[in-house]
């Protein structure tokens, strides 16, 4: 059983993230900036508490004697950038003060690669409002690489994945590429996300790198 701290535990991600650990019976501090907005998280193993992901003094705090965090937070009221920079800022400098140095990051599929040194959001006519977000991730991979952290980051298929699957516990990791999809392939789903996010903070496969995910 490990401690697990999950920032942005009330997102789609989160969420499901938090049940899937506290399913497997780890101890999980949710972290939101609102608990009395996400009273459904609450469970015997679930202690949900307020923090700012951007903020490494909030940070420090809350991870304090766990054994490994979660980053799954988005915030859409101010820029990508801004939010991914101060969050992974943050992140290094309160995981570090609280001694943890495992971290397991939720990234964003059009940050892969389509061909040798191409990624999804250099390909021509790739939406601008997009790839302003998708180089808010860029932004915090930047600043993983150049940290002493133990971390991954795990992108999932550049689609809107499917919020309504039950889960199925199936999965792939893949490299740095967009994974293939076959024809008649189901869309990745939210829950079997979870899965793999708490299967690599469980039992580490990849460390300082970001990797594909997908059925």
């Amino acid at each position: 059983m490990s401690r697990i701290v999950v920032f942005g535990a009330g997102g789609r991600a989160g969420v499901r993230v938090v049940a899937e650990a506290a399913g497997r019976g780890h101890e999980v501090t949710a972290v939101v900036r609102d608990p009395a907005r996400h009273r459904e998280l609450g469970g015997a193993r679930v202690k949900v508490v307020a923090g700012d992901v951007t903020d490494g003094g909030s940070v420090a705090a809350v991870a304090a004697g766990h054994d490994v965090a979660l980053q799954v937070a988005a915030r859409l009221d101010m820029a990508s950038e801004e939010f991914y920079t101060a969050a992974t800022r943050a992140l290094v400098d309160g995981l570090g003060r609280a001694g943890v140095s495992r971290l397991v990051a939720l990234g964003i599929g059009s940050l892969l690669e389509v061909s040798p040194g191409v990624r999804l959001i250099d390909t021509p006519g790739f939406p601008a409002d997009a790839r302003a977000f998708s180089l808010g991730h860029a932004a915090e991979l930047e600043l993983l690489e150049a940290s002493a952290l133990d971390w991954v980051v795990i992108a999932p298929p550049p689609v809107f994945l499917d919020a309504e699957a039950e889960r199925t516990g199936r999965y792939r990791f893949g490299d740095g590429r967009v994974p293939e999809a076959g024809e008649g392939d189901p869309v990745f789903s939210y829950a079997d996300l979870a899965v793999a996010l708490v299967d690599e903070a469980e039992a580490p496969r990849h460390r300082r790198a970001q990797v594909a995910v997908s059925y």
